[in-house]
């Protein structure tokens, strides 16, 4: 008889993209819809249409070396691994986010912010480095989790910080007296819009200080104050970087092992994309005057809708800057509906 050899392999954690403009119906968060509906939205949905993930380089040979898999899906991606191989607590799974959908920007809240590359030249080591801003770096030493074991959600975002009255600006996420908030203008005398009532009933979504802080060495000016060192196999194009630990000391629930092999259960992580808020302005189409405009914010989804006439099509969106300066604070999102 032939010898036959059985790998009985198990999910080492998995990552789930979950964009709100896709998901949303409405004025209706996912969330907060019936089952079936959500099942249902979840049927259709595919983040391969919006984003790519792929592993680094480094991270392709510390799979490669567990035996393990990468595999992105219609929710996200996951990585696989034997189930006895033995995982070190300090291995690091780094993935590049690029985003592959022309009109991203159009719907995503956040993407107003630069994403400009700096490069500069150090002296001291006479080479030059390449800075890109606002890049946000998401991982399970750092996330926010909601809920109890076992009905507990486990977010790669950082906590969402409270409002600062001077810095903060259009579509920055903020915590307010327990609830969650989105800016609808920018600071001085912000306008918000209330996302929830009770923050921790909400998800944890991609916001601003998700990107973090650079610590330039010693002497380097003119770095951005939030972004990524460009270094090693990140490309330019990158969007975000997600970088996942197997052992958190701090929280076991964000461990991808127990006993240095991967868990019966795997960890479910997720990164929640906020659609965008925006004022509809209807125009006459004959000659483009305004015909009228939402009292409020309306957010951009691709089920149902948030108005009661037409809702924007692939149009870009517009900012109203205050005294029509650029150079000024932004007054408000809009975006233009031609009927």
């Amino acid at each position: 008889m032939a010898e036959r050899i059985v790998s009985q392999y198990k999910r080492l954690f998995e990552v789930r993209l979950l964009h709100h403009y896709w998901l949303d119906d409405g004025h209706t968060m996912f969330d907060n819809l019936i089952e079936s509906r959500r099942n249902k939205l979840l049927l259709t949905y595919d983040c391969r249409t919006f984003i790519q993930v792929n592993p680094t380089s480094a991270t392709v040979n510390t799979i490669k070396a567990l035996k393990g898999v990468f595999k992105q899906t219609s929710l996200g991606f996951l990585v696989a691994v034997p189930g006895s191989v033995n995982i070190p607590d300090d291995a690091v799974f780094s993935f590049v986010l690029t985003v592959t959908d022309a009109s991203f920007n159009n719907y995503t809240s956040f993407t107003l912010l630069s994403r400009n590359i700096v490069e500069l030249y150090y002296k001291p080591e006479d080479k030059v480095y390449r800075y890109k801003q606002n890049v946000p770096v998401f991982s399970n030493l750092t996330g926010v989790s909601h809920g109890v074991n076992p009905d507990i959600t486990l977010f790669l975002s950082s906590p969402v910080p409270v409002s600062s009255p001077t810095t903060d600006i259009v579509e920055f996420l903020n915590i307010s007296a327990g609830a969650l908030v989105q800016l609808t203008s920018s600071q001085p005398g912000a306008t918000n819009q209330e996302i929830s009532s009770v923050a921790s009933n909400a998800p944890v979504f991609v916001h601003q200080n998700d990107a973090p802080l650079i610590n330039p060495p010693s002497g380097m000016t003119g770095t951005p104050e939030r972004g990524i060192l460009l270094s090693g196999d990140l490309p330019d194009d990158i969007f975000g970087l997600i970088q996942i630990t197997a052992k958190n000391q701090a929280n076991p629930d964000f461990s991808l092992t127990a006993g240095g092999i991967a868990k019966d259960v795997a960890p479910v992580f997720q990164l929640r994309f906020k659609n965008r808020l925006a004022f509809w302005r209807y125009l006459n189409k004959t000659n483009g005057a305004l015909n009228s405009e939402s009292s409020t914010p309306l957010p951009f989804t691709n089920s149902g809708n948030a108005g009661t006439n037409k809702k924007p099509g692939g149009s870009l969106v517009k900012v109203k800057f205050e005294n029509d300066d650029p150079t000024k604070r932004i007054e408000k999102i809009y975006t233009e509906i031609f009927e």
